[in-house]
């Protein structure tokens, strides 16, 4: 499930880059690459944990 996310990133990057290169380009495919390209960025992201969380759990004289 991983590996989905990235895959995703690098098929959203090349389908809109493909749709930037050509003369006619269509706006359409551009967007489609797009919208997959942050549906991957967003999957990777949202795995990351949050820093502040960690700090507020690790030292509860902070709060």
């Amino acid at each position: 499930m991983k590996y989905l996310n990235y895959i995703l990133i690098i098929v959203g990057a090349f389908v809109a880059m493909y749709a930037k290169t050509g003369m006619d380009q269509n706006q359409y495919v551009l967007i489609g690459g797009l919208v997959v390209l942050m549906i991957g960025v967003y999957r990777v992201a949202r795995t990351i944990p949050s820093k502040t969380d960690d700090d507020a759990e690790d030292n509860p004289e902070n709060e």
